[in-house]
């Protein structure tokens, strides 16, 4: 634990203490977000955040590769860290491109399939299926649906990517529930090749938690699509390396939920993301629009409509990952019975807060008009 921590704390610091380097280069070389019709800041922001997450990533896997236990992950399976920069490297620049001079939808699809493929050729591939017990897959079907997996993970989280600090926190904690997952079984059950997800999802973490301070409302920088391309790509490799590659019919007792568990918590922590998407797919496909046209109508956005400041609504978003990735989690150390419990109380909870400033306009109405029927 000392040294994935070591590693955490690696990334964030080099990723907070180089978010202004990137603010200023953002600057210099125009790659700034512009007010428009559809965004929600009002003054025109730098948006190569990503740069600086970048070097965050690459500062905590130098160090692991020169720790004494990390170094192992890098011995054991040298062709993962190699494919996981090379697909960062094709995001990163592909990123860099559109946040600079804009790319069309087709072509960024284009670039991600790239990154998404190079990772698969080199060994970051969904190796089995859950069907019929353990369907093993043959290795044209295991690139296509690893390169699949990767596509959902980046225009998730690009889509969510709507509000100051929204996509950070999320991912943080999404990365924090699945770090917790991947180190049980890594270091409780031994299964060594779930080492590079606990790791992946400690980078994460910390990448995240140290642009989080420039990122906050209000935003002194933007992670641009450098950045947000670049989380999907690395929450879909340790999604990957742990749940696509580690049998769950070789985890025995205790209460994991072997048969369910490496494939709920994927879903889980990228539940926010996933559901976002899915409904701006289905909104934008039924009103015969192209599924990657932009729009207000994202929960994010609707949270504001009801009367949320950016924070609160941040804040909302960051408390329905927390419960959904973190009763995944839970279910591997307690009975159903309280996961579900966790579930149904932590939503209940989030459902009040969320629905709170309507309430409060509801009861201000109320009154209001009680006190107008009975003045004289």
């Amino acid at each position: 634990m000392r040294e994935y921590l070591l590693c955490l704390m690696a990334a964030a610091a080099v990723t907070y203490l180089t978010a202004p380097l990137a603010r200023v280069f953002a600057r210099r070389w125009g790659a700034m977000a512009a007010v428009r019709d559809r965004d929600v800041h009002d003054t025109p922001t730098p948006r190569l955040g990503g740069l600086a997450m970048c070097a965050g990533l690459l500062a905590g896997l130098l160090l692991a590769s020169k720790l004494p236990l990390m170094s192992a992950v890098f011995e054991d399976g040298a062709g993962v860290p190699l494919a996981l920069l090379s697909g960062v490297a094709i995001i990163v620049a592909l990123g860099l491109i559109d946040d600079r001079w804009g790319l069309a939808a087709p072509t960024k699809l284009a670039g991600q399939v790239l990154a998404a493929s190079v990772m698969a050729l080199q060994g970051i591939t969904v190796i089995w299926l859950p069907i019929g017990g353990t369907l093993v897959l043959d290795p044209v079907t295991s690139v296509l649906l690893t390169v699949l997996v990767v596509l959902v993970c980046i225009n998730a989280i690009n889509m969510v990517d709507g509000l100051d600090g929204l996509a950070a926190g999320i991912v943080a904690v999404a990365a924090i529930a699945f770090f917790a997952y991947s180190y049980l079984l890594s270091v409780e059950v031994g299964f060594e090749r779930a080492t590079m997800a606990t790791l992946v999802s400690a980078l994460l973490a910390g990448m995240c938690l140290g642009f989080l301070p420039h990122n906050l409302f209000p935003a002194r920088v933007f992670m641009g699509d450098t950045g947000s391309m670049m989380l999907g790509l690395l929450l879909a490799a340790g999604i990957i390396t742990l749940s696509g590659q580690v049998d769950p019919s070789a985890i025995e007792g205790g209460t994991l939920l072997p048969a369910l568990l490496p494939i709920l918590l994927p879903v889980a922590v990228m539940a926010v993301p996933l559901l976002d998407l899915g409904l701006a797919v289905l909104r934008r496909t039924r009103r015969g629009r192209s599924p990657f046209a932009p729009d207000k109508q994202h929960m994010h956005h609707r949270l504001l409509e009801v009367g949320h400041s950016q924070r609160r609504a941040v804040a909302l978003m960051y408390g329905l990952t927390a419960v959904i990735a973190g009763t995944a989690v839970a279910l591997a150390f307690v009975p159903v019975v309280y996961g579900v419990l966790i579930l149904v109380v932590g939503l209940a909870g989030l459902t009040y807060a969320a629905m709170r400033p309507r309430i409060a306009r509801a009861r201000v109405a109320s009154n209001a008009t009680t006190r107008t029927g009975t003045d004289p």
